[in-house]
């Protein structure tokens, strides 16, 4: 797409279509936009492993040089591997990715090795002190004892249903990882790596392998690696299971491995082989090999998990944290609409390009029902996934940023011809979908509606991450979902429009509760006050709330008091693990277009009481966008900077895309804005 046109507002009037030409020029042929999730470097190590374990073809020498390039570029000043981009080492993320550095044929005084092991055995505790996660994957290749690693049952998945700690009321990635722990777990599987494995004893530990008492360090937590620290109850639960796996019945372990099989069978082929990421696809295809290493499944199996990799000539490869093409698709397409209609003419085949890839991209069929009522599934069609959709794991805010994306679109006469229209019958789909997920508390999950008690967490197994035991009702989810609702209400006369309000009212209750005493939000899934704020505006406008709604004000105050002096907006990603705001040494580009879009939409030009709060508010717009336009490079991009994205209060995440629409929908908004005024 080339955009030349001049911004028609004011000066630094190029910045407009230089942001949006370059937003074009990420646009794949098939209309979709998706930048890498960037998260860690434990796939690649998993999945080094893994090929490893199963007798897989040694890569080339090409391929294999460009996975080591990766986990050479990504070690830390320290010389280990951390959770994200931005963070210290971790035991846990070290450790796997010095074995697969080993098995890829790094010797052991190469100084990348060399400085990871004395890392390892400098830190508190050591490799003794991986995460739980750690001791399983290293007692699967002889490198530590079972002895040491806390049971994770799979007699556990045979539980009654109605039992409030039954599996199936996990959030829907901890049930799915936990099902394969346990079935490997289960089966104490183990694998021969062959002669490295004894070079490996000696290297990741400090004393002689036989000597190590792997029993007394099954509670052991690396200081650097702990961010939910196992209560008493697991604890405790730990210990009993710990002995009753002693005295297990055969017959009850065999039909247990059983029922986990049949499941995940069901997860692989219902996914496309992709599964639900690629953190238990690596999991399940080793649970298939355990049971039989002949089965042809591991191959599909192992296939699918390619379809998380990414790959360039900088990095390396590597495999996504998830792949985001919907997620992307629907965020850029809002910052074209957003844009000046004089813009129209440049923007409207990228425009009609990635609406096309949405409507082929929405799932439509459904699960069968006794599948789906076996497997606790929830429905699915009507949804849009993250990605494009292969896996067919649809989720609420991705379906609801698609819908709102698809009715701005088709509020512009003449963009979208009625022949080219997604049919409304699966508009209705997809706003059934949304519904689907509202919780009782007005809320919206994820994936699924909640299922479990807050009480699981005090069981969170995981120990290096948060909040992850249960679906819960998330602001972000809450927001983008009643945008859609709302939308719906006016561009299908059709739908039931009590059901409708109802739904918006009960979203926009929670939101309000939400709100801090300083008027902030706090995010679950971007850091962090700037990004709940962005969601939490938009979505009580999108409820009806006005610019002179009390919420709204004590969140512009807020925005307006953490403006930085340099026009920016920042926050420090530290602040998510606490859950308190940390301010950013520098201005981020990213938060800053999430504060002037809130800006813009909750202080509109001309509004009522532009003067006072709106007046501070119109001054701060002026010097956030003059902080954008400074910052933007002359082929309209931005640089990189720190991470903007979270899950599960631990795991930062590097949107790559977030860069280039969100600052192109800021300048959009601003210069629709200053038209209208």
């Amino acid at each position: 797409m080339d955009l030349t046109q001049a911004d028609p507002v004011g000066p630094g009037r190029d910045a407009l279509p230089r942001a949006l030409g370059h937003l074009g020029s990420l646009q794949h042929a098939d209309g979709c936009w998706e930048g890498e999730v960037v998260w860690n470097p434990m796939l690649l190590a998993q999945r080094v492993i893994v090929h490893r374990i199963v007798g897989s073809p040694a890569p080339g020498e090409s391929e294999r040089a460009r996975m080591i390039q990766h986990l050479r570029v990504t070690v830390t000043p320290e010389g280990g591997w951390g959770m994200h981009p931005g963070s210290g080492p971790y035991v846990f993320f070290t450790t796997l990715a010095y074995v697969a550095l080993r098995l890829l044929g790094v010797g052991p005084e190469d100084p990348l090795l060399a400085r990871a092991r004395a890392w390892l055995h400098a830190t508190e505790g050591g490799v003794l002190a991986i995460p739980s996660w750690g001791k399983l994957w290293l007692a699967m290749i002889g490198l530590y004892g079972y002895e040491g690693v806390n049971p994770i049952p799979p007699e556990l998945f045979l539980l009654p249903s109605w039992l409030p700690i039954h599996p199936d009321r996990y959030y829907c990635h901890t049930r799915y990882i936990y099902l394969a722990l346990a079935t490997l777990h289960g089966r104490r599987f183990q694998a021969d790596l062959g002669p490295i494995t004894a070079a490996l004893r000696r290297e990741l530990y400090a004393q002689p392998y036989p000597s190590i008492d792997f029993a007394a360090h099954r509670h052991h937590l690396a200081p650097s690696d702990l961010y939910v620290r196992p209560g008493l109850e697991l604890r405790l639960a730990y210990d009993a299971l710990h002995r009753l796996e002693k005295v297990a019945p055969a017959a009850l372990r065999r039909r247990a491995l059983d029922h986990c099989h049949a499941r995940i069978v069901y997860e692989l082929r219902q996914t496309r082989y992709q599964c639900i990421s690629p953190v238990n696809g690596l999991l399940n295809a080793l649970a298939l090999f355990a049971r039989d290493p002949r089965d042809p499944e591991v191959t599909a199996a192992l296939r699918g998990v390619e379809a998380w990799r990414w790959e360039d000539e900088a990095e390396g490869v590597r495999f996504a944290g998830a792949r985001s093409g919907a997620w992307d698709t629907a965020f850029a397409l809002r910052a074209l609409l957003e844009a000046p209609r004089g813009q129209r003419p440049l923007t409207g085949p990228a425009i009609r390009r990635a609406y096309a890839w949405l409507r082929e991209t929405q799932i439509v069929d459904e699960l069968p029902l006794g599948e789906r009522d076996r497997e606790r599934r929830d429905g699915i069609a009507g949804g849009w996934c993250f990605s494009d959709g292969q896996h067919r794991w649809p989720v609420s805010d991705c379906t609801a940023e698609a819908l709102s994306a698809i009715f701005l679109a088709h509020e512009v006469p003449g963009l979208i011809p009625l022949s080219a229209r997604i049919p409304e019958h699966r508009l209705h789909q997809a706003i059934r979908f949304i519904l689907a997920r509202q919780n009782d508390d007005g809320g919206f999950g994820t994936y699924e509606r909640r299922r479990g008690g807050a009480f699981l967490e005090a069981l969170n197994p995981s120990e290096m991450y948060g909040s992850c035991m249960t679906e819960r009702s998330y602001l972000e989810c809450t927001a983008s979902s009643i945008g859609a609702l709302a939308r719906a209400r006016a561009a299908l006369p059709d739908m039931n429009a009590s059901t409708l309000d109802h739904a918006v009212a009960r979203g926009a209750a929670l939101i309000r509760e939400a709100q801090r005493a300083d008027g902030a939000w706090s995010g679950f899934w971007g850091v962090n006050y700037t990004y709940g704020t962005f969601h939490a505006v938009e979505g009580l406008l999108a409820a009806g709330a006005g610019p002179g709604d009390p919420a709204l004000q004590r969140a512009v105050g807020w925005l307006l008091d953490h403006q930085k002096s340099d026009g920016g907006w920042g926050e420090h990603f530290s602040g998510c693990l606490d859950d308190r705001y940390v301010e950013h040494p520098e201005s981020q580009i990213i938060m800053t277009s999430w504060a002037l879009l809130t800006l813009l939409h909750a202080c509109p030009a001309g509004s009522a009481g532009a003067a006072g709060a709106a007046g501070a508010a119109t001054s701060a717009v002026e010097r956030g966008i003059a902080f954008l336009r400074a910052r933007q490079r002359p082929d309209g991009s931005y640089p990189e900077q720190a991470v903007a994205g979270v899950f599960f209060g631990t795991a930062m995440l590097h949107y790559r895309l977030y860069k280039a629409y969100f600052p192109a929908w800021a300048l959009g908004r601003y210069a629709a804005s200053r038209n209208r005024a």
